[in-house]
């Protein structure tokens, strides 16, 4: 039973990889694209949101396609970690209290991503047949 998925586990990481793209594209095109309408909308670039928001946008894209995935998601994961240390800890110390849950699975989904690479399906793997 322990090798059940480890055939796909390449596939299952560009899943990860798109999946996070896509929700970190979502709050961007949010911020500044409007679409759709929240109250992240509007977004000034020197807010913390609205810097976060810039990453959510472009890095977001970069993610879904593949692109530059491992320097991306470092970066991603370092501006969700100081999203939570710097906007959500002083709240309260626990993640449902202080609305950081979704901060640290970035966070950590993103280090992830950056330790093994973009998966099967990615960009960087047919243009520079980089190996994950």
């Amino acid at each position: 039973m322990e090798n059940f998925l480890r055939p796909w586990s390449a596939q299952l990481l560009s899943v990860l990889r798109i999946v996070t793209g896509l929700l970190l594209l979502h709050f961007g095109t949010s911020k500044y694209l409007i679409f759709p309408q929240s109250q992240l909308s509007g977004a000034s670039p020197s807010t913390l949101s609205g810097a976060a928001g810039i990453f959510e946008l472009i890095g977001g894209a970069l993610l879904v396609l593949g692109l530059f995935t491992r320097p991306v998601a470092f970066i991603g994961a370092g501006v969700y970690a100081v999203a939570y240390f710097y906007v959500h800890i002083s709240k309260s110390f626990f993640p449902l209290l202080n609305g950081g849950s979704l901060a640290i699975m970035f966070c950590f989904a993103l280090l992830y991503i950056a330790a093994a690479g973009g998966g099967a399906w990615s960009v960087d793997k047919m243009w520079r047949g980089v190996k994950d």
